[in-house]
């Protein structure tokens, strides 16, 4: 292992930073500072980049203010926030399974969230809160099947992810099914929220999401250096001194609430979680993705990935969970192509 080892007075407290990856940060949040920059002053109201720094700060005036403030920032940070939260979640499940495979939306959590939203929407006709709660509470039902039908003796990587394949088709098909029983305004209704968008999103989903990651994140970071060991197999992070199981619950849970609260939030965004994760890992050609650059990726993949389909499509107002469909189903044929002529060392 290389870089540089900080020590607290005392050595308690001791972090490692690497060059590359420090270097390999500070480009991700330029180019994301960059991003949110563009975002706020484009659109069909041009605005200076003056008037974009004085509205954030409290200081905008009149329609400068309201477009800021009101219209295009909330919309911004729920992009930035759920593509953060997605890829660490990504970047957990990732790391414990030790497989790039391992994501919320495709073994399971993103379709019972979805599956949660449906029966909100075509069931009981709730309104956007009733359905944010019954995508969270899908997705934690989801995750609770996954985990209870994969543990055996404590819970393997791979086995994890085909219990939640499975259920993740099962969810599909429910969700399906109850789109076939809905009435047409209710089925588009639903089939809106399922393509996933953060057209109209406001403060409330913004102040959730943040909130999840300023409690899910110090977490699941403290539980960082377990995870890495965990990589190496159960027996040795064991004969390390790790209590595996407890960890392994710990990040599970942080994982699904991440999955849970931006799904809740955006509606399913596919891919993010799946990619991100792997492209902070080439980027700064660790051994598994990072916490911290996994959410940088994620954050700056969801907001350009709006930022085009705004400027691309200024009058259809697409989702942008379009967007990640279309370049993550490419990236999904490419990484299984990849895996199956075994050049990927991660797994």
């Amino acid at each position: 292992m290389t870089g540089t080892v900080l020590r607290s007075p005392g050595e308690r407290v001791a972090l490692r930073l690497d060059s590359r990856t420090v270097t390999v940060g500070l480009l991700l949040s330029l180019a994301l500072l960059a991003v949110m920059t563009v975002t706020l002053m484009t659109g069909e109201y041009q605005l200076s980049i003056a008037d974009v720094v004085k509205a954030v700060a409290g200081y905008g005036e009149g329609a400068a203010d309201f477009i800021v403030n009101t219209l295009r920032l909330p919309r911004l940070l729920t992009a930035v926030l759920v593509g953060a939260a997605l890829a660490v979640s990504g970047a957990l499940l990732q790391g414990l399974t030790r497989n790039s495979l391992g994501s919320p939306d495709v073994i399971g959590f993103s379709n019972g969230a979805a599956t949660g939203a449906l029966l909100m929407i075509i069931v009981f006709g709730g309104t956007m809160v009733q359905v944010a709660v019954g995508a969270f509470v899908g997705a934690i039902v989801a995750a609770v099947l996954i985990y209870a039908l994969a543990f055996t003796r404590g819970v393997q990587g791979f086995r994890f992810i085909l219990i939640g394949i499975g259920i993740n088709a099962l969810a599909l098909s429910v969700n399906s099914y109850l789109i076939t029983r809905a009435s047409l305004y209710d089925a588009v209704s639903a089939q809106a929220w399922l393509v996933g968008s953060v057209n109209g999103r406001g403060w409330e989903q913004v102040y959730a999401v943040a909130i999840a990651l300023v409690i899910l994140l110090p977490l699941a970071l403290y539980h960082a250096r377990p995870l890495a060991m965990m990589e190496l197999g159960d027996s040795s992070a064991k004969a390390l001194g790790v209590g595996v199981e407890r960890s392994r619950a710990v990040l599970i849970v942080a994982s699904v609430l991440l999955a849970a609260v931006a799904t809740a939030a955006a509606g399913p965004i596919w891919f993010v979680a799946l990619a991100a994760p792997q492209l902070a890992r080439r980027l700064t050609r660790s051994a598994s993705p990072g916490l911290l650059t996994s959410a940088l990726v994620g954050a700056l993949l969801l907001a350009a990935g709006d930022l085009a389909i705004q400027q691309l499509f200024p009058t259809a107002q697409l989702p942008v969970g379009t967007a990640t469909g279309c370049l993550g189903g490419l990236y999904l044929i490419w990484l299984l192509a990849s895996e199956w002529r075994g050049k990927e060392s991660y797994t």
